[in-house]
């Protein structure tokens, strides 16, 4: 680890394109994949420039979260009225006599495939784009029906 005493801290300097921050006594291990100039200052200082990290756009976090939160529980429940699920639940629960004991044992059932959901999903965006996912969806989504059609037709 080397340590490069540096003056203080400098917005912009004319010999660099890019805004910069000089920070003092920097400990940094050396890596030829980030680029560092070495400048001297006007009183012959050394002084390494160290570019500024951008940050990612980050999302507004009041409007924006409820409005995926709303999306997302308004899609999910309006898919789920009247599925397979819903009705297995429906019966399991008129059979059982057990309502409370059916409702923990589905909503744990549905909490476990979501997470699932939500993972894999995750780790596909970090792999792929979104116009891939979408186009492997509708397509994914296309080869289902097509199938379930044959079913009833054959």
């Amino acid at each position: 680890m080397k340590t490069f005493e540096v003056d203080p801290i400098v917005e912009r300097s004319p010999s660099l394109l890019q805004p910069v921050t000089l920070k003092r006594n920097i400990e940094m291990e050396p890596d030829p994949a980030q680029s560092l100039e070495i400048f001297i200052q006007d009183d012959l200082v050394p002084a390494i420039a160290v570019p500024e990290a951008e940050s990612p756009p980050q999302p507004e976090v009041g409007h924006s979260f409820w409005k995926v939160f709303t999306t997302t529980f308004v899609t999910i429940f309006l898919a789920e009225l009247g599925d397979k699920t819903q009705m297995a639940t429906l019966l399991m629960s008129a059979e059982s006599h057990q309502p409370w004991l059916i409702f923990a044992g589905a909503g744990t059932a549905l909490i476990a495939t979501t997470l699932l959901g939500v993972l894999v999903g995750r780790w596909l965006s970090t792999r792929l784009s979104p116009r891939t996912l979408d186009v492997s969806a509708g397509v994914l989504l296309l080869l289902i029906a097509a199938w379930l059609i044959w079913d009833v037709l054959g």
